[in-house]
């Protein structure tokens, strides 16, 4: 079977829900993207985005079971994998992307917090939806774009499946070795269609290239010793024209706390590590449900309705430690604290760790009419309604470091398509956000300033514009170009917490200027061919914002990452080739090239690189799969990770990475009625330091990526 193009033009009306309709194997294979906001075939469609599907992510989980790696494998302009349970830092087009689930929000705008990428089992997932650079159709958080977790969906015939895995090192150590099992059901009646899941994994410890066991995250959190579940279900009714659908995740992530994090030295290569130690706090963990109601009627006075209804609650318990950043004096003897040293003024150091909490609520309403009166045009309008509210406390001390914040956003909008002429499809559309923050008057932590601050209930508004052309020059070849604005708003919670960023003899929420809208500009050119024999695409784009956020870590080697609003610009270029050689092969390179400056000075002008927490490495993926005859399947894939230095204002290198490359290799065998799979995740057993730890770690998070592992896998249905 051909392999599926990666880079699939998509515009910013397709988001929540898209599937794929293929022509017969032996013509050019066509791909239409479909949207519960608004449908259209790829040669009207005039932006860039990924589709991962079912076959490419079976392939990836011969390796590797983490998200974000498969994700870097097939989009490489998505940030390297931390190998950990936080992404912060993992950006997309060197921005951060929205994650969702089915369209349902998973990151959170008011406190981020790193942990949005573990949020389901990717047992759960047939596919996975990736719209490249800022957009506005599903409103705050898509900067860099949308990464949409598209969950599974019911078959006709009623069946179940159970699947096991086991990981082991290279070193054979039994502390290395992980496993999972998972076990999903489906069928339907006349009356209900269902399908559900169940799955565990328990990960063991990381070993690098030389058997050394690699460095934990006691703070920010981990996934190397950790153990998590996840259950899924989905119910489903269809009515003459109508269908409800009622989906419902819960994934839970735990560390097992056995283990503590050993000091390194970035300066002399030396190694962040670990030593069997139970952590003296609770572990980090992740606790999250998502639930989507959605109805659909193909036919209101000719018009199609697309109605959800979602809820998320999320919360992440972060790692402890021994700070100074939390000493309070009114806490001196307190039974709620534990001392566990002095700092270097004669305070206590306490031991303390945080906890965010999120709920979020939503509604999505749209409805698409297409062909109006015969004329061409097609409509989609609709109006969103989100509010989120988050906090974020103390578990040790109770003590509030975020203050309780609401945020809530109404925003309606429309988008229409135009076939100009013969093969010339135009588009726009508008999308106005009103949006309102809520907080309590609070006091910073003592650390953190010991201010009172006054709160209040500050409004935003925004217009935000999209236009596109989609032409298609032959059957083969097609060009096109857009421009799209998107929303977002800074780390609120860091803004919040950190009285420096309060001025005045009353400080008040109202006066803080850190708390202002990102507006970013997207504009991007494309091309796509697509023949017999191979397909081709490449993608410019740049992406710039007057009043940006950048997180930059404090130098005091807490982790911790405080937001400077800035003027920055991204540009860069995406790349696809897939050649078909014969029946049986397909070899391609995936590019993904970009840099970024942002303004250092406050003249207006970038000058300054942005480092890796805020934008990707230029990279080359390589891939070949085969396809025998007897049904068994192979795949080399290797990551090309290019050496950058990052200058400053005055062309001096103020960071350095040092680039890598990693090999993987998969194979899948028929075996009775299921399938034996075995993966290598870097072959070559290449030596390295991940890209984060290069370039933003300091001597607590400098990590050596994860050395050799082999995976043998196997999946049975019945």
């Amino acid at each position: 079977m051909k392999f599926k193009a990666s880079l699939i033009a998509l515009s910013i009306a397709t988001a929540l829900a898209p599937s794929l309709v293929t022509a017969d194997d032996s013509d050019i294979e066509v791909i239409t993207v479909t949207s519960s906001r608004m449908g259209k075939p790829v040669s009207a469609i005039p932006n860039t985005v990924t589709i991962i599907d079912q076959e490419q992510l079976e392939q990836q989980f011969r390796t590797t079971k983490d998200l974000s790696t498969i994700i870097g494998n097939l989009a490489p302009s998505f940030s390297p994998s931390r190998q950990k349970m936080s992404n912060t830092g993992e950006t997309l087009r060197g921005r951060t992307p929205l994650i969702m689930i089915d369209g349902v929000p998973q990151s959170n705008p008011l406190r981020s917090g790193g942990r949005s990428g573990q949020t389901i089992d990717p047992a759960m997932l047939e596919r996975i939806e990736i719209i490249h650079g800022a957009n506005a159709m599903h409103g705050l958080g898509a900067q860099g774009g949308i990464i949409n977790y598209i969950t599974k969906k019911a078959s006709s015939d009623n069946e179940h499946q159970v699947s096991f895995d086991v990981t082991v090192p290279n070193n054979l150590e039994s502390d290395g070795i992980s496993f999972g099992t998972s076990y999903a059901f489906s069928g339907e009646s006349e009356q209900l269609d269902m399908i559900g899941s169940v799955s565990y994994r328990n990960n063991g410890v990381y070993y690098d290239a030389n058997d050394e066991m690699i460095g934990v995250d006691t703070t920010q959190g981990e996934s190397m010793d950790s153990q998590s579940a996840d259950f899924f279900i989905k119910l489903g009714h269809n009515f003459d024209e109508s269908r409800l659908e009622l989906m419902v995740n819960h994934y839970n992530m735990e560390n097992n706390g056995d283990y503590m994090a050993v000091k390194g030295d970035k300066e002399n290569d030396i190694p962040t590590g670990a030593v069997k130690q139970e952590q003296p706090w609770e572990a980090a963990n992740n606790q999250v449900t998502t639930t989507s109601l959605s109805y659909t009627h193909e036919n209101i006075a000719g018009q199609q309705m697309h109605l959800q209804f979602f809820n998320q609650n999320f919360e992440a318990v972060y790692g402890g430690g021994c700070w100074s950043d939390f000493y309070d004096p009114s806490m001196e003897g307190s039974d709620q604290v534990t001392v566990c040293g002095t700092g270097a003024n004669g305070e206590s150091l306490y031991y303390e760790q945080s906890r965010n909490k999120s709920v979020k609520w939503g509604m999505k309403a749209s409805m698409i009419a297409n062909n109006i009166a015969d004329s061409g045009v097609n409509l989609a309008y609709g109006i969103d309604v989100f509010s989120d509210t988050t906090e974020q406390d103390m578990v040790v001390s109770g003590a509030s470091w975020v203050p309780e914040s609401t945020y809530e956003n109404i925003a309606p909008y429309a988008q229409v398509d135009y076939d100009l002429i013969k093969n010339l499809t135009l588009s726009g559309g508008v999308r106005y956000e009103y949006a309102k923050l809520t907080v309590d008057d609070y006091k910073t932590l003592y650390g953190y300033g010991d201010k009172h601050i006054e709160g209040g209930s500050p409004d935003f508004n925004e217009i935000l514009f999209n236009i596109g052309a989609s032409y298609q020059i032959n059957p083969s070849i097609r060009l096109y170009t857009s421009f799209n604005q998107g929303f977002g708003m800074p780390d609120i919670g860091r803004v919040l917490r950190d009285g420096d960023n309060f001025s005045g003899e009353n400080p008040s929420i109202d006066d803080s200027l850190a708390l202002t809208p990102i507006v970013t500009d997207n504009i991007e050119f494309g091309a796509d061919y697509q023949g017999e024999y191979f397909t081709a695409k490449i993608a410019f784009y740049r992406s710039s914002t007057d009043y940006g956020s950048r997180m930059v870590e404090k130098e005091d080697g807490s982790g911790s990452f405080v937001i400077k609003r800035e003027k920055s610009v991204i540009e860069g270029i995406e790349s696809n080739i897939t050649a078909y050689i014969g029946d049986n092969d397909d070899v391609g390179v995936n590019i993904a090239i970009q840099n970024g400056e942002y303004d250092s000075n406050d003249d207006q002008n970038v000058d300054t690189d942005l480092d890796g927490a805020n934008i990707s490495p230029n990279r080359v993926n390589l891939f070949w799969t085969h396809n025998f005859d007897n049904d068994i399947s192979t795949r080399v894939q290797a990551n090309f990770f290019m050496d950058k230095d990052f200058k400053n204002a005055s062309d001096e290198i103020y960071s350095s990475f040092d680039g890598y490359t990693t090999v993987d290799a998969s194979v899948a065998i028929p075996v009775y009625n299921g399938t034996l799979s075995v993966g290598i995740q870097n072959l070559l057993n290449e030596d390295y330091y991940t890209y984060y730890s290069q370039t933003v770690g300091k001597d607590t998070r400098y990590f050596k990526g994860m050395g050799r592992t082999a995976t043998i896998g196997f999946t049975m249905p019945f």
